[in-house]
């Protein structure tokens, strides 16, 4: 069965796309079939014709369902400032139906799908994230950059995604900061009210992890 899974995050920065790009080699690894989306991206460099971003390119190259430029990031946005801002900057709707058409064609196992900034970020005028993930009945995981003020961001972040009606299938810990004090403590906080996270992720060790990533 094909299940999609949203990846957003604490906030911009935390590591959604490194986390993403690991998932997914992880994943095709283990025989699945993976597509990697980035719907709206903001901050990009004109190459090959048009917009492009980094983070879609990563998200590209490490899924192993080979998609177009335009499917993968069909919102592409020059200023790296919040997407509803850069688009009405630039002259354009951000429309859900546009951005989920080419996930909802998927037939991957498994489409990744990556948000840009964290959960409470507008796309337009009318309709903010928890828009998208609704139309696309996706899963949502999120990624905790640990850092100070950690707890925080993951907590506020979860109880928002309950409050939109959405399923968090689980957190990632994303070691940003190898010197942040009493880290392990920080990452026992965040299980206590949102369950073990689906994996740790450090440049230093990738991404390590028991059976509930694998499982999904």
């Amino acid at each position: 069965m094909s299940r999609t899974f949203f990846i957003t995050g604490t906030d911009t920065g935390c590591g959604k796309t490194t986390v993403t790009v690991a998932m997914a080699r992880r994943l095709a690894e283990n025989g699945r079939r993976v597509a990697c989306f980035k719907p709206v991206a903001s901050g990009c460099q004109w190459q090959d014709g048009g917009w492009r971003n980094d983070d879609a390119l990563k998200l590209m190259d490490a899924a192993s369902e080979a998609l177009d430029y335009d499917t993968v990031n069909p919102v592409a946005l020059e200023e790296a400032i919040a997407p509803h801002l850069a688009a009405q900057r630039a002259g354009i709707e951000i429309d859900i139906e546009t951005l989920s058409a080419p996930i909802l064609r998927s037939t991957a196992d498994v489409s990744l799908v990556e948000g840009a900034g964290g959960w409470m970020v507008p796309l337009s005028k009318k309709s903010m994230t928890a828009d998208l993930v609704k139309r696309l009945e996706a899963e949502v995981i999120l990624v905790v950059g640990m850092r100070l003020g950690c707890i925080n961001h993951a907590l506020l972040s979860a109880r928002a995604i309950a409050a939109d009606g959405l399923k968090l299938s689980g957190w990632i810990a994303n070691r940003l900061d190898p010197d942040q004090p009493v880290q392990g403590d920080n990452i026992r906080t965040i299980t206590d009210f949102l369950g073990p996270p689906l994996a740790e992720f450090s440049l230093k060790n990738g991404l390590t992890l028991d059976r509930r990533l694998d499982d999904l």
